[in-house]
This record gives structure tokens, C-alpha cells and sequence, in this order.
């Protein structure tokens, strides 16, 4: 490593901290790594040092760092027309939808597109209160919806709080979070007939007639890889049916073959009313989110107006990347892969859980999981308590596998594991090979 470069690293670190806004973090005790290359499913420091991106970076980067198909996309399209406003139909844009239509659920019609997932949320939440003519958006407390102001309280978890008092209307409601159930039900059957029937009798308690739209993310994403039980997602469909309720499926984390599937909805074959999206839909190239919204409610704003608009809705450069990524996914087998290499990586998962005894749980589907650590398995007491870490324990725990290599993120006591569905099966034992040795050491830490 050359002295120049050494002084480039220095150099933006220190305009980093002192020009730049970081995200979730009291500002005066960060020391951010520089990172100064990507590609494949890997990135590196300023020193030299490479990372496996076992994140993802946030879940985001599907087909990996530095894909030509989808920079060469960019640079045509910056080239051929830069902008054009919302209000002109254009061929990326037309394309871009009608791909996106294509592998969707059946009963979807249109996209309205938007910047990233917290304004997908956004006019997901508008267009059901303009479908139904109600006002009451009901959500789970164990999800992460965006954190733009209406997103921010659609959001149940913590990252919520400095978005209240909330807006009126927002109704939180409890997940079926199995490992942590106060009930302890015999089969997953049972707790979806509890999980469900709690929900129907808060939708009466509310005033269904004034409820708009109840949305989940399908798999919930960075709560900690709760995946729904048998009949779940069905019996959220039933009750949507029953009362008029739009059910809106968050699949900004979920969608995109992280499950395996185009749409994670698509694992227990259920077709929601409206799907949000952004992410994998680029994969980090570019910003480009958006509203899948089913034919039926396409049809209603056919006489009625939609109120909703972004400037930079259906960006040319945006659908430029979203119709390459889409056809990387298919050229490339990557749902196929995500499938066949997310069942080596949960048998991967299963063993650590039985050797390590501060793996509690591990939850999985395609290459969407997590690792739940425990200080006890028995007593299933959380490595850290929910919000609250003073020592910073899973600090330290990241920060480990970061000396390795390994570069992840967590929530609360739980460890996201999701890494690009361009990993092959060398690679992800060569990973998850580092986990297993930093659990050694979170094993003789809860010994002590």
C-alpha cells in the first residue's frame, strides 16, 4: 500500500466526518471504514482489505457489485436521454413496467414508480385511502417500512419514534413470531388460527368500515428474518376479503428472488392487492422503487384521479437499470440459484445452531436468514435485550467478523445473513466458515 493512497483513504474519512450526515448513529463516535472498490459478491477498504458482502450491503445488491449489463444500461441511457418528466410516456419506462407486470402475482396491472421503498410505502398508503374511501392503515410492530414520515410510522419498531405523536389512523398489530411466542403452540397451524383471530377481533375493536389497508412486509426483513407460518398470508387474504381491506404486501427487502421466488408471495401462493418494491429491482445502481398495483384498483383510477407524484417517477436512467437487472435474473438462473444455494446455506445454519449454544434460532428461506443469538437456549434469554445494548456487545460481534472478512449487519441479538444471489457454494462455506469462528468466541463469551 503506497503512501499516496494511504493519504486518499485519510483524506476521505476525514471530509466523510466532517461533511457528511451518517445514518442511525450518534455522530462524534463514528469511524467509518473507506471503501474504494466493488465487485462480484466483495468490496474493499482503503487498506487493501477485502470484505464478502454477506448483507448484501442492505439487502439490496441481488446480482452483486460491478454488473456490466446493467452499468452499460446506465451509461446508454444517460447518453440517449438523461430526464424526461413523469408526465411523457418513453420506452424504458413502458418497458420497464411491462417487465415488472410480467413477473408479478397474475392479478397485477400496473406500476407506479417511485425513488426507493420508504415512498413505494408512501403512495402504497395514499392509493389505498383513495381506493377505499377509508382512512385506518393497520401494521406490524415488528417492521421496518421506510423512515420518510408516513413510512416512519407505518414502521412498528423503534425507528419509529422520532416520527411521533404519529398521524392518526396508524394501528400496530402483533406478528407471529414463533421462537418468541408467550403461547407455546403445537404446531404452526395453531398459532396462525390465534395470530389470525387476534387480528380479525382489533379489525372489529378499530371499526372495519374504517380500515383502508393492512400492510405486512411478506418476510419481515431486518426485524430479524420472520418468516409467516403455514396459512398465514391465506387467512391475512381472507380477512382483507371479508371487511374490503387492501392488503399491501412490502416487498422492497423480500421481492426480487432473495426467497427464491420474483415475489415473495409467491411462496404461499397468495395475490395481494398492491406489492411495493425497489431494492433488487436495480440493486443499488441506481434509486427506482415502486406501487404494483392490481388490475382492479388500476381500473378504479381509470375514472378517479390519482393524487399521487414525484418528479423523478419512472426515471429514464432508473428503468434503464430495472429492465437490465430483470433480464440478469433471468439470463443468469439467479432465483434458481438463490433456491439452491439458499438450502445449502440453511443446512449451513442448522449446524451451527447445533454446536454453538448462543445460537438460539436460525430462519431461513432462500438467501434471506438470520442467526438469533441467545445467552441461554433453554431459557431463550436474547444475547442483547430488544433496543438495548449499553455494552455493545453486538458491536463487537460485527466488528469481529469484520477483522475476518465477513461484513454483515444485525437487529437487536439477531445476525442477517443474505448475501448475493450470485454467490456459488465455494464462496458462501468460505463465509459462513468465518461466522463459525466468531461463534466459538460468542460461545466462551456467554461461558465467562
Amino acid at each position: 500500500m503506497t503512501e499516496s493512497i494511504m493519504d486518499y483513504g485519510t483524506k476521505i474519512k476525514k471530509d466523510s466526518l466532517a461533511y457528511n450526515l451518517h445514518s442511525w448513529s450518534p455522530q462524534g463516535s463514528l469511524d467509518p471504514k473507506v471503501i474504494t472498490k466493488a465487485e462480484g459478491i466483495y468490496f474493499w477498504d482503503a487498506d487493501g482489505k477485502r470484505y464478502f458482502d454477506m448483507s448484501s450491503q442492505l439487502v439490496n445488491m441481488n446480482i452483486g457489485h460491478g454488473h456490466r449489463k446493467v452499468i452499460d444500461a446506465i451509461k446508454e441511457q444517460a447518453e440517449k436521454m438523461a430526464f424526461m418528466g413523469p408526465g411523457y410516456a418513453f420506452d424504458v419506462k413502458s418497458e420497464a413496467a411491462r417487465k415488472i407486470i410480467e413477473v408479478a402475482p397474475a392479478n397485477m396491472g400496473k406500476v407506479f414508480f417511485t425513488n426507493a421503498g420508504a415512498e413505494a410505502n408512501e403512495n402504497a398508503i395514499k392509493i389505498a385511502k383513495m381506493y377505499t374511501g377509508k382512512y385506518k392503515i393497520f401494521s406490524r410492530y415488528r417492521s421496518y417500512h421506510g423512515a420518510s414520515y408516513g413510512a416512519a410510522n407505518l414502521t412498528g419498531e423503534k425507528r419509529r419514534f422520532p416520527s411521533e405523536p404519529s398521524i392518526p389512523g396508524f394501528i400496530k398489530f402483533f406478528d407471529p413470531y414463533l421462537y418468541r411466542a408467550p403461547i407455546p403452540f403445537k404446531d404452526e397451524k395453531e398459532a396462525t388460527k390465534y395470530y389470525l383471530a387476534q387480528l380479525r377481533e382489533q379489525i372489529i375493536f378499530e371499526g372495519a368500515d374504517k380500515v383502508a389497508a393492512i400492510f405486512l412486509e411478506t418476510v419481515t426483513g431486518s426485524n430479524g428474518i420472520i418468516i409467516p407460518p403455514d396459512g398465514y398470508l391465506k387467512g391475512i387474504r381472507e380477512i382483507c376479503d371479508e371487511f374490503n381491506i387492501i392488503m399491501v404486501c412490502d416487498e422492497v427487502m423480500a421481492g426480487w428472488g432473495r426467497t427464491g421466488q420474483w415475489f415473495a408471495v409467491n411462496n404461499w401462493d397468495v395475490q395481494p392487492d398492491l406489492i411495493t418494491f425497489a431494492k433488487g429491482s436495480t440493486c443499488g445502481y441506481i434509486p427506482l422503487g415502486g406501487v404494483i398495483v392490481s388490475k382492479k384498483i388500476a381500473n378504479f383510477f381509470d375514472e378517479n384521479t390519482l393524487w399521487c407524484g414525484l418528479t423523478y417517477s419512472g426515471h429514464p436512467i432508473g428503468c434503464a437499470a430495472a429492465i437490465a437487472t430483470i433480464d440478469i435474473y433471468k439470463e443468469e438462473n439467479l432465483m434458481e440459484n438463490s433456491k439452491k444455494m439458499g438450502a445449502i446455506l440453511g443446512e449451513i445454519l442448522e449446524n451451527l445452531k447445533a454446536k454453538h449454544k448462543c445460537v438460539g434460532d436460525v430462519r431461513y428461506i432462500g438467501l434471506f436468514t438470520g442467526i438469533e443469538l441467545v445467552k441461554d437456549k433453554t431459557t431463550k434469554e436474547p444475547l442483547v435485550p430488544y433496543g438495548n445494548d449499553p455494552e455493545k456487545i453486538m458491536k463487537r460481534i460485527l466488528g469481529m467478523l469484520a477483522t475476518e472478512g465477513f461484513s454483515t449487519y444485525n437487529h437487536d441479538n439477531i445476525l442477517i445473513i443474505a448475501p448475493p444471489l450470485t454467490i456459488n457454494q465455494e464462496e458462501l462455506r468460505e463465509a459462513m466458515d468465518v461466522m463459525d469462528k466468531v461463534l466459538d468466541y460468542v460461545d466462551n463469551m456467554i461461558s465467562a
